[in-house]
């Protein structure tokens, strides 16, 4: 496996981890009464963004290597 496939397969992992946990633990405006002037009140309140992007970091670099071990162990001895 090159190391441009590598990197896509972790990028695959990674959008996919990410858009999976954007939506979770959402509160918006309206659920917490605070709605900011211009926005709807559908937006999210506080979506924790950061902490959600170092979380699908870590847990996708778990997932690639366990599939890098994988593929190198299994398929390609």
């Amino acid at each position: 496996m090159t190391i441009t496939a590598s990197i896509v397969l972790f990028a695959i992992f990674w959008f996919i981890l990410l858009f999976v946990t954007l939506p979770l633990k959402i509160k918006t405006q309206q659920e917490t009464g605070k709605k900011t002037r211009g926005t709807p009140a559908s937006a999210p309140e506080n979506p924790q963004i950061k902490t959600k992007m170092l979380w699908v970091t870590i847990f996708s670099f778990c997932l690639w290597i366990i599939a890098m071990t994988s593929i190198y162990l299994i398929f390609l001895t």
